[in-house]
C-alpha cells in the first residue's frame, strides 16, 4: 500500500524530485490579461504613495496602458488601469513628466511599419489619471518614419529646458540617439533628434556614469550581427555642442553574440558595477566584470543555463533569498513547450565567476514567451517579487498578459543598483 501511494505521488507532480530539491513554484498573480502582446514593463511612482506603477505597450493590441498599484491589500487582484493612447506596433512604453506639469506622461516607441514615437500627455488633474478620454496622444514629428523605434529612456542630456530622452532602434536605418527638449516641450514640432551611434537591434538602454566623469553615458545591448553588435557603452562628451554629434563607442564584451536584455549591478562586491546579459548564440548568461573605473577593461565569464528552461530573453539582479548576495532572475521563451520552465532564479555557491550556478524554480513548466523583468516588493512583505509580462501573439492566443510572481521566501531581500 505504501509503495502504491508513492507511485501516485510521482505521477501527479511535475518534475517531482527537482521540485523538492529546487524549491516550490511561486504563486502567479495577473495584473491584466485582457489583450494580446504585452511587451515590457516599466516603473514609476505616479501618485507619490511609495508604490510602483506600471507602463506596458501591447504590441498586437496596438495601444499603451498604465496600471496603478492598488495597495498591498488588493495587490493580488487585477489592478486599476487606463489606455493612454492608440500606438500601433508599440514595442516599449516608459514614464516621464516631459513638460514638468507634475503629471507623469508616457513615451511609446513603435516599430514595424508604424515607426513613430508617441507622446501620451497625462491629464493635469490627478483625479482624471485613470480616465482614458482625458489623455492626449501625439506623434513626435521628427521621429515619424525614421526607423523602427525599440526602446527609450528619459535622461537630462544638455542641462537646459525639460527632460530629454534617449532612444534606440532596429533595422537597416537603426541608430541610438537622443531627442532634445525645446523651451516649451508641448511644442512637439520644436523637438530635435541627434543620432549618436549606429546600431543593429537595440534591446536594452541604460544611463550610467561608466567612466566616473560626472555625466551620464549610454549602455546598450545590441543584438544582431554587425559592427555595433555586443554589449557596449557610449561616452557622453559632456559639452553641449559635442553631445549632438557621434559619441565614442567602447565595447564591454559579447561581440559576435546575439545579446538580449541586460542588467547592471555590483555582482562581486568590489564597488564597480558589472553587466549581466542573456545571449542566444551559445545559450548562456554573460557576466561582464568591470575591472577598473575607466570602463575600458572588462572580463567575460559565462554562466550556464540549465536545460530545464528555454531560450534566454531577460535577466535581473537582486537578493532573492536574503543571504546578502545578488542572485539572477532569468526569463526565457518556452512558447509551446510545457515541459520547460520560463522563469527561474539562480544563485552562486562560491564566486559569481563560477560557470555553474544553482538554479531554483519560479514559474513552473509553462509554454510561454516571457519578457523583460523588474524585481521589487509588490506585496510589502519584505522580499523581492518578480514582475514581467508574457508576449504571446494574436487575439486567439493572448497569453498571460502583465503578471507578477510572489516570492514565497519572506526574507528581507534587497535590489542593488
Amino acid at each position: 500500500m505504501k509503495y502504491f501511494s508513492i507511485r501516485i505521488l510521482i505521477l501527479v507532480l511535475p518534475f517531482p524530485s527537482l521540485m523538492l530539491a529546487q524549491g516550490a513554484f511561486w504563486p502567479r498573480h495577473v495584473i491584466d490579461s485582457s489583450f494580446s502582446g504585452a511587451d515590457g514593463v516599466r516603473l514609476a511612482d505616479l501618485n507619490n504613495d511609495n508604490l510602483m506603477d506600471i507602463a506596458t505597450g501591447w504590441e498586437e493590441g496596438g495601444f499603451t496602458k498604465v496600471y496603478v498599484h492598488p495597495g498591498y491589500n488588493l495587490v493580488t487582484e487585477k489592478w486599476p488601469s487606463v489606455i493612454v493612447g492608440n500606438t500601433p506596433s508599440v514595442e516599449d512604453a516608459v514614464f516621464v513628466d516631459l513638460n514638468n506639469d507634475g503629471a507623469v506622461d508616457v513615451i511609446s516607441s513603435t516599430e514595424g511599419k508604424n515607426r513613430k514615437v508617441y507622446i501620451n500627455w497625462a491629464p493635469k488633474n490627478p483625479e482624471d489619471y485613470l480616465v482614458s478620454t482625458k489623455w492626449t496622444s501625439e506623434v513626435l514629428p521628427v521621429s515619424d518614419g525614421l526607423m523602427q523605434w525599440m526602446f527609450a529612456i528619459p535622461s537630462q542630456i544638455d542641462g537646459i529646458n525639460g527632460m530629454d530622452f534617449i532612444a534606440g532602434a532596429k533595422g537597416a536605418e537603426a541608430k541610438i540617439g537622443w531627442f532634445q527638449a525645446p523651451e516649451n516641450p508641448n511644442n512637439l514640432i520644436d523637438w530635435k533628434w541627434h543620432p549618436i551611434s549606429s546600431a543593429t537591434w537595440v534591446m536594452s538602454l541604460l544611463v550610467k556614469d561608466i567612466d566616473g566623469d560626472g555625466d551620464l553615458d549610454v549602455v546598450t545591448s545590441d543584438r544582431k550581427p554587425g559592427p555595433t553588435n555586443g554589449v557596449r557603452w557610449l561616452s557622453n562628451p559632456g559639452e553641449t555642442g559635442k553631445q549632438s554629434q557621434e559619441w565614442a563607442n567602447h565595447f564591454m564584451g559579447a561581440k559576435g553574440l546575439e545579446v538580449m536584455f541586460m542588467d547592471m549591478a555590483d555582482l562581486d562586491g568590489d564597488g564597480l558595477e558589472d553587466v549581466i546579459a542573456t545571449e542566444y548564440t551559445h545559450q548562456k548568461i554573460v557576466y561582464l566584470r568591470k575591472l577598473d573605473h575607466t570602463g575600458l577593461n572588462w572580463q567575460h565569464y559565462n554562466i550556464d543555463i540549465p536545460e530545464i528552461t528555454g531560450r534566454g530573453k531577460a535577466v535581473s539582479l537582486g537578493d532573492i533569498n536574503g543571504d546578502g548576495k545578488l542572485d539572477i532572475v532569468y526569463s526565457s521563451n518556452t512558447l509551446g513547450d510545457n515541459s520547460k520552465e520560463g522563469l527561474i532564479w539562480l544563485t552562486y555557491k562560491n564566486e559569481p565567476t563560477d560557470s555553474v550556478w544553482e538554479w531554483h524554480h519560479l514559474s513552473g513548466p509553462e509554454g510561454y514567451k516571457f519578457d523583460r523583468i523588474e524585481l521589487l516588493d509588490l506585496d510589502g512583505d519584505g522580499d523581492l517579487d518578480v514582475l514581467t509580462c508574457e508576449e504571446n501573439y494574436g487575439v486567439d492566443s493572448q497569453g498571460l498578459g502583465v503578471i507578477w510572481y510572489e516570492n514565497p521566501l519572506n526574507n528581507k531581500a534587497t535590489h542593488k543598483r
